[in-house]
């Protein structure tokens, strides 16, 4: 982008600029990609959130709904409108999909008990019988650097409690929570095998510039139609393609915890539109005070946001990396 270009520059309206063409194209790709890998069609797992009900309905329209199959991949823990709602956008397409629970696997592994563990020597109050759990972090913008995870307790929809958790009992349950997504995906693989289709994707820029996708899980599909559409992309992708509207409205989230906590609760610590417009201006190199402007934030708030984005990047590099190879020919 110029310099001059840049400093008149109104970063949501550069997301949003003619996403009727970024969705014919989306649209060419995605027929591309599965006649590349010579399939017959595409298996999605589809959640009830935007990036998968995005992602269906442009490999419906790119390939024709009999070859496209989906799967509503609950566990235990996931909300109960994530099925109902994974099931009425593929009624709505005519798309022929399959109900496959992933608790078994979780079960076999012990993952429920194990986290329930976790969570009672860290939550002296904590009743199964009575409270719903999330992890969350501080609110970026209004706290800023703290980085401290805490098991939030909620019973009858309420806010019950919160405790901090210690280092290792954090990173033991991010890996408990990343079997769900593994298992998710372990099941698409069995059906796309069986069919001889591809895996399509669901992931977006926002979420693969932050590493936010479990390596191997969610990150382990075929083609990812979306991985350079930011989020706000993603939505005005939806408003175009007529994305039911409960869809559109339901906070984005992992679901993997009892109470349903959206990604900026834990991951993103700020308003997705903040966020994207950061990510943005970072990837296009924009003065401060340009991100100012369209942000309303302070110079010293994003200096110490972008800082926070780059740790994250950091932190996340192995996530988004292929594994090395060592070439024993060099």
């Amino acid at each position: 982008m110029e310099a001059a270009e840049g400093k008149n520059v109104h970063i949501l309206e550069e997301l949003n600029r003619d996403i009727e063409n970024l969705s014919l194209n989306l649209k060419k790709f995605i027929k591309e990609q599965v006649s590349v890998f010579k399939k017959r069609g595409v298996v999605i797992g589809v959640s009830g959130g935007i990036d998968s009900a995005v992602a269906l309905t442009l490999c419906v329209h790119a390939l024709g709904k009999e070859n496209v199959y989906c799967l509503l991949l609950p566990e235990d823990e996931s909300s109960p409108s994530s099925a109902a709602l994974g099931a009425e956008i593929c009624e709505s397409l005519g798309v022929p999909y399959e109900e496959v629970s992933i608790s078994p696997i979780l079960r076999s592994l012990n993952i429920y008990d194990k986290k329930e563990q976790i969570i009672k020597r860290t939550c002296p109050d904590y009743d199964p019988d009575l409270h719903k759990t999330s992890l969350v972090l501080p609110d970026f913008l209004n706290q800023g650097l703290l980085n401290v995870p805490y098991i939030q307790l909620v019973k009858d929809g309420v806010p019950a409690g919160k405790y901090r958790l210690k280092a290792n009992d954090y990173l033991e349950l991010i890996g408990l929570q990343n079997v769900k997504q593994r298992s998710r995906m372990l099941v698409q693989y069995m059906y796309a095998e069986k069919l001889n289709y591809a895996v399509c994707g669901t992931t977006n820029k926002t979420e693969l510039f932050l590493g936010q996708f479990v390596k191997y899980g969610d990150g382990g599909s075929d083609f990812e139609p979306l991985a350079d559409c930011y989020k706000v992309q993603v939505y005005a992708l939806g408003r175009l393609l007529n994305v039911n509207e409960a869809i559109m409205k339901r906070p984005p989230s992992a679901d993997t915890w009892s109470h349903f906590t959206s990604d900026e609760e834990f991951y993103w610590r700020m308003p997705l539109e903040i966020l994207d417009q950061l990510l943005y201006a970072q990837e296009h190199q924009l003065p401060t005070e340009v991100i100012e402007k369209n942000t309303g934030l302070s110079s010293d708030t994003i200096e110490k946001v972008l800082r926070h984005i780059n740790r994250i990047r950091d932190s996340t590099e192995y996530v988004r990396a292929a594994p090395p190879i060592c070439y024993i020919s060099r």
